[in-house]
């Protein structure tokens, strides 16, 4: 397995193209994506527990309730979210596509991300969708993450290769993810493409399985979107026999899948609103996975560990409160800490009870950019892993005037 160019667009037979369509007032920002396979794919997905749902979701599931796509748009600059005419609006977005691209409006992903609850017109869609369609391209890749992106200071996009059944496949995805982070069963908006030919039932099953142990398992500020929403298509160009059957060729996908999502996790939590530092807490010697992820999640979620590794400090105290409040089945007595990155790692609690350290040697640890904070339960075999970031002055500043 390797890492290659091209997002998306890596696999067989997928084009892309972001554009500016007049949704946002900044004409130089892309406000419209688009990614499209050349044949009908699997389609998997899944999407936020918010109880406030954007229209193109509820519209979305429809859609590929036959677990059948071709075509992914989204828009970003304003969440068709709160909308009296959302549904309406969403239907007619994937209308214009499906006329556009010759296909069935029934094999198209809708999807919304922006502020909240503003009025949507259907003009800009109808403007833009016939230059979006005429631009895809192989080169896409990044057109379609910068139109799917908001408050994102960076495009977010990776691409693998690897082998299944003996062919040469590939995976790819983008992502958007800053601010109003903190999923259930769902997160952000993600959109991943492969070549591999696989059911699908079996496409969603790895899905949801893997999103339990990454999406999940970010948080940047504790809110859930109201949009938010993971989809993979599998187009099946690569040529190798159809998975549909758990086995080798269904592990070796599943670990593509992995490596594609993991990376996207590390990109969404480095670039959280305000942010400087990327931070990844991982739990070791828990009596059961479950206990692992809850303390993980619990610790990344910590606005006052998170504030404290802004300011480079090894308040590892802080790490314990958030373990002693999870919920969580631990012995206290045995839990260990550490705080890692590539400047050193530095001991700062054993056996749930403050050691000697260097101050100095903290601060240096803790100034870097990625940050581990190591938690050792010592009390079982299972691991977990979570990512977030520092908590920072412009989270507030960004959020207290997003809508103006």
């Amino acid at each position: 397995m390797k890492i290659i160019d091209g997002g998306i667009c890596a696999a067989k037979g997928f084009t892309a193209n972001g554009i500016h369509c007049g949704i946002r007032k900044n004409r130089i920002k892309k406000d419209l994506a688009l990614i499209y396979s050349e044949v009908p794919a699997s389609a998997g997905a899944v999407y936020t527990t918010n109880l406030v749902k954007g229209a193109p979701l509820e519209v979305t599931k429809n859609n590929i309730a036959n677990g059948v796509a071709q075509a992914v748009i989204c828009n970003s600059g304003n969440a068709n979210t709160c909308n009296a005419n959302g549904i309406e609006i969403a239907n007619k977005t994937c209308e214009l596509l499906a006329k556009e691209l010759g296909i069935d409006k029934t094999d198209v992903v809708v999807a919304s991300t922006g502020v909240i609850g503003q009025q949507m017109d259907i003009k800009p869609f109808e403007d833009g969708i016939p230059s979006l369609v005429k631009g895809l391209t192989k080169d896409g890749s990044e057109y379609a993450a910068e139109g799917i992106m908001t408050t994102d200071t960076v495009k977010k996009e990776v691409a693998i290769e690897f082998e299944i059944d003996g062919k040469v496949c590939r995976m790819g995805g983008i992502a958007k993810g800053s601010g109003m982070i903190h999923p259930n069963m769902a997160t952000m908006l993600v959109f991943i493409t492969t070549d591999v030919n696989i059911c699908p039932e079996m496409l969603n099953k790895a899905l949801k399985s893997d999103i339990t142990e990454t999406f999940n398992m970010i948080s940047i500020d504790g809110d859930t979107s109201t949009n938010d929403m993971v989809t993979v298509l599998a187009n099946g160009m690569a040529g190798n026999k159809m998975i549909t059957a758990s086995g080798e060729d269904f592990n070796a996908f599943m670990k593509a899948l992995n490596t594609v999502t993991v990376s996207l996790c590390k990109m969404i939590a480095s670039d959280g609103e305000g942010a400087t530092k990327l931070l990844e807490c991982k739990v070791s010697g828990a009596k059961t996975l479950c206990t692992a992820k809850t303390v993980a999640k619990s610790v990344i979620c910590s606005s006052l560990l998170k504030a404290a590794m802004f300011g480079a400090d090894a308040n590892w105290g802080r790490v314990l409160c958030a373990i002693g409040y999870s919920g969580a089945d631990v012995n206290v007595n045995k839990i260990d800490v550490s705080f890692k990155s590539k400047a050193g790692i530095v001991d700062v609690c054993k056996n749930g009870s403050g050691i000697d350290f260097s101050e100095e040697v903290a601060k240096t640890v803790l100034t870097e950019k990625d940050i581990e904070i190591l938690v050792a339960l010592n009390d079982g075999e299972y691991s977990s892993t979570a990512w977030g970031c520092d908590l920072t002055y412009d989270y507030v500043k960004i959020n207290g005037d997003y809508r103006t």
